[in-house]
């Protein structure tokens, strides 16, 4: 391009406060430096430019319409380098052709032409996108005709809405306009059709996202309430109305001042944080992540408190303005539903009561003073719905009624008997229930009705293991709970199924669900103090007294079956005993049962797997026992070794071991092994262990024993079983941890037993990476077999610690490791409990501590929570002899934590 062809171009004519077209118009002329270098300069001087204004605050509305200006105005000077005839234009499509571009979001490019180009024309288009790709700009761009344009849009929903904001950058803008005429509802896609296709696709969009607007790591353009919602609401619209702009709508009924503002609020909101994610991630990244919370935290000026992080308060701010906004978007589908797809027909109205009508499928209040005149109507439409599952939604004008009024629930309300009859009502409604909840948490209601809830609305914990904010997690636990009563429950949970068909009350199952996590954030233990509000709840809506106490219980007591399965050994009858008491009865054991699966469901709904699920149930099962056995009668522990072994005998007879050789291999047993296994374990290991000293061929290197198989039903079902029979030495434990590790596999449970004879007969319980066992995988069985053979083989000399690479959601909780060793009079070893990081290796790192402070383990309990482990080890020192010796537990406890934190301290960065 030399002076005089640069001198025919036109000025770009919009404005552009920020770049200096004359300047680079003269630096092109001048010619010294290639046409790239100088496209090259000016977009990293705006890039700079633009992130330094975004830090310093400037509104992200002007950031992200200069930035598209500021491409239209690169792309104008491209497209003149090349000749080009009359009929092609260049025309921007999707966000880019509403005028918007965010830092790495994709610049949508249609070159458009009346007929097929010619081979000049191709080259041309060839020779600038090359081009604009040299420039590192993040297009997407299509050569089409006018014809086939349409022809696609026609057939393809997400073309023609595409295709709905094109506008012309440069070249002919007769042809953008062609195109426009040609796309018109009258031509394609009819406001209805158009409609059911962009309501489908959100539907379809809100699934893959869970239907939550609260995930831990939410997409902001794609989930519940985010700017594809905001977009669809814009598209239908405008696509209706045949209008360019939402702006243009004012005051003529689709949405009210109120209405525009939080729309307006919102994608404002959304903007920002988009725009900062695009800066942070150097990439088109639409997903919230941990290290980007943070990050994003900081540059919006949140700082950590007492009682709540930075990260914690930004995304408390997210989770409410989406809600906001998922609540928008039902109002105003709900209410284009009503006048696209509605429109003509004629809609049957049903009067249900002086209050409300049902018009076609859905509510409305009969007048619009309802209300007004009634405010607990504002309760009583949502018992309608429950009770009449036939009514398939709310009318957008009531929609709108009950947000203008909620302001009328306040104490005087709460306080009204008909109010509190009401919601128990909804409450022993025997369908609905969780819609309607949601419906009332997205329509403002039960946050006003239960101020406690409504403070706990969007609030979230960071960290892995709660993946929910506390309001959706809390709605979760009553959907689950209802699901219990489902056909389908009978199959993945049986034992809840079961319980919920026979419960008594099962409302009282709901007001626990609703209350047991009420005073999250509030400090102090959250059990505890929801007790108080869930009192507050029965005694205001007239429960019984005895009613009352068993929900205060299962608040207060909601964690303890989940602690006792997995931080405690439930083979032990006085570990069952202790939780027997501690439940009292069956009701009690019965609602905490269920109260407990929920809860766990909805926590993080991976941490429920087949292990889990066995541990449940046998705690269960063993309670249920103790109690009909009676509390002042618990079992005996030499019942139980005699009744173990009398059932181990039998089975081993009927295999033909001589009662001899069985009894010698069992005099080397201590008690404790027939307590805590079962009679079918016993049968197993001691013929293993009897065919091995059969073997003629057995010395030294052949002298361990290495067993696979997956539980069957009954105890510890769930797991793949790996047990290992061996000479004892201070290293069996690191050596088969660490061969496990090696495996991706997850222990869950460690048993550990020494003999007589100088063996150690341990059983662990593993699980793959995704929670399963290692069902029907002979080879993979054999594969560990092998692999503990050859570790346990070099267990005097090996040094193994696994650096499998941690996963990256890992990498974002650097937890300050916690030791405690306590040592009860009775016991005869000392419980160790660790709290840390969670990451690869771990377990093998922990049993190399062992080693290096000369400890034995004689049992482990291992728990994993999320992004952090609590682990218990029952540990001796070297004399098999508890710890006693404040001085030398208090400097344990110190070197584990350092040297697992020093570890820690050393996993890479997250890329």
């Amino acid at each position: 391009m030399n002076s005089m062809q640069l001198a025919q171009i036109p000025h770009f004519e919009k404005p552009l406060f920020f770049f200096d077209q004359s300047r680079f118009r003269r630096d092109l002329e001048a010619g010294t430096r290639p046409r790239l270098e100088i496209f090259r300069d000016a977009v990293g001087a705006a890039n700079t430019q633009m992130a330094q204004r975004f830090r310093e605050g400037e509104d992200v509305r002007t950031l992200v319409y200069e930035r598209a200006l500021f491409v239209d105005c690169l792309l104008h000077y491209a497209w003149y380098q090349y000749q080009w005839p009359q009929n092609i234009a260049l025309l921007a499509v999707g966000g880019y052709g509403r005028g918007e571009l965010h830092p790495k979001s994709d610049i949508d490019l249609l070159i458009l032409s009346d007929d097929t180009p010619d081979a000049a024309m191709i080259d041309n288009i060839e020779r600038l996108v090359a081009f604009l790709w040299d420039l590192k700009l993040d297009i997407g761009h299509s050569v089409r005709t006018i014809e086939h344009c349409v022809e696609m849009a026609a057939s393809d929903i997400t073309v023609a809405t595409n295709l709905l904001e094109c506008r012309t950058v440069v070249g002919n803008p007769a042809l953008c306009e062609t195109l426009t005429e040609r796309m018109t509802p009258d031509a394609i896609w009819p406001a209805d059709k158009f409609f059911q296709a962009k309501f489908e696709e959100q539907e379809e969009r809100h699934r893959k996202q869970r239907g939550a607007e609260y995930n831990l790591e939410p997409n902001i353009k794609n989930a519940p309430g985010g700017l594809r919602d905001i977009q669809t609401i814009n598209w239908v619209a405008k696509r209706y109305f045949q209008v360019r702009t939402l702006k243009q709508l004012q005051g003529k009924g689709f949405f009210t001042e109120q209405e525009f503002a939080i729309l307006q609020s919102g994608e404002d909101f959304l903007w920002r944080v988009r725009y900062g994610l695009h800066l942070l991630a150097g990439r088109p990244e639409e997903r919230l992540l941990f290290d980007y919370q943070r990050e994003l935290a900081r540059e919006f000026g949140y700082k950590d408190s007492d009682s709540h992080l930075a990260v914690e308060q930004f995304m408390h701010t997210y989770y409410r303005i989406v809600m906001a906004l998922r609540e928008l978007n039902d109002v105003l589908l709900q209410f284009l539903d009503e006048v696209i797809l509605q429109r003509g027909k004629h809609l049957p109205v049903t009067t249900i009561n002086e209050r409300f009508q049902l018009r076609g499928n859905t509510i409305e209040a009969a007048v619009t003073r309802t209300f007004t005149e009634n405010p607990s109507a504002l309760l009583e439409i949502f018992v309608l719905m429950a009770k009449n599952p036939d009514i398939q939604g709310v009318r957008a004008s009531t929609i709108r009624l009950i947000r203008e009024h909620r302001y009328l629930i306040d104490d005087q309300f709460r306080a009204d008997p008909t109010n509190a009859r009401l919601f128990m009502q909804l409450l022993r409604s025997p369908r609905g229930l969780s819609t309607q909840l949601t419906r009332m948490t997205r329509y403002g209601i039960l946050g006003r009705y239960l101020p406690e809830f409504g403070r706990v609305t969007g609030q979230m914990q960071h960290d892995l293991f709660h993946i929910y904010t506390v309001d959706a997690h809390t709605l979760q636990v009553v959907r689950n709970m209802r699901a219990f009563r489902g056909d389908d429950a009978w199959e993945k949970f049986p034992l809840a199924a079961e319980i919920l068909a026979r419960m008594r009350k099962p409302e009282l199952l709901y007001i626990a669900g609703l209350y047991h996590d009420i005073a999250k954030g509030r400090g102090g233990d959250h059990s505890k103090l929801g007790v108080i509000d869930a009192e507050a709840f029965c005694v205001r809506h007239g429960l019984s007294a005895r009613d009352t106490r068993l929900v205060c219980w299962l608040v207060e007591k909601h964690l303890l079956m989940s602690a006792v399965s997995q931080k405690q050994d439930i083979t032990d009858p006085e570990v069952v005993h202790a939780f027997a008491a501690e439940v009292g009865d069956r009701e009690h054991l019965d609602y905490l049962y269920a109260l407990t699966v929920a809860d766990i469901n909805a926590t993080n709904p991976d941490l429920w797997n087949s292990w889990r699920a066995s541990l449940m149930r046998q705690l269960y099962q063993y309670t249920q026992r103790a109690l009909r056995r009676g509390l002042e009668n618990p079992i005996d522990r030499d019942e139980i070794y005699e009744e173990t072994q009398a059932q181990a005998r039998n089975m081993l007879r009927a295999m033909g071991l001589p009662s001899n050789a069985v009894e010698d291999i069992w005099c080397e047993m201590g008690e404790d092994y027939f307590v805590r296994e079962s009679a079918d374990n016993i049968t197993w290991h001691t013929a293993a262990i009897y065919q091995l000293q059969k073997d003629p061929k057995r010395d030294a290197d052949s002298d361990t024993l290495v067993l696979t198989r997956n539980s069957g039903p009954g105890e510890h079902d769930g797991a793949t079983e790996v047990f290992v029979y061996t000479p004892d030495r201070p290293n069996v434990f690191a050596a088969v941890v660490t061969g496990l590790d090696m495996l991706n596999l997850n222990i869950h449970d460690a048993r550990l037993y020494s003999s007589a004879g100088g063996y150690t007969l341990d059983t662990f319980y593993v699980l793959d990476e995704s929670g399963q066992p290692l069902l029907d995988e002979p080879q993979r069985l054999e594969q560990i077999r092998k692999t503990l053979q050859k570790e346990l083989k070099l267990v005097g000399d090996y040094s193994k610690v696994i650096k499998r690479r941690t996963p990256r959601r890992l990498k974002m909780f650097h937890l300050s490791s916690q030791a405690h060793i306590s040592t009860e009079p009775e016991d005869t070893y000392s419980t160790l409990e660790i709290i840390s990081a969670d990451r690869p290796g771990l377990l093998a790192r922990i049993a190399r501590i062992f080693i290096t402070h000369d400890l034995r383990l004689h049992n482990a309990k291992i728990s994993t929570l999320g992004e952090r482990v609590e682990d218990i080890f029952h540990i001796t020192d070297a004399n098999d002899e508890p710890l006693t010796d404040p001085a030398l537990i208090e400097l344990l406890e110190q070197a584990i934590c350092q040297e697992l934190d020093a570890h820690q301290a050393t996993l890479p960065p997250q890329q």
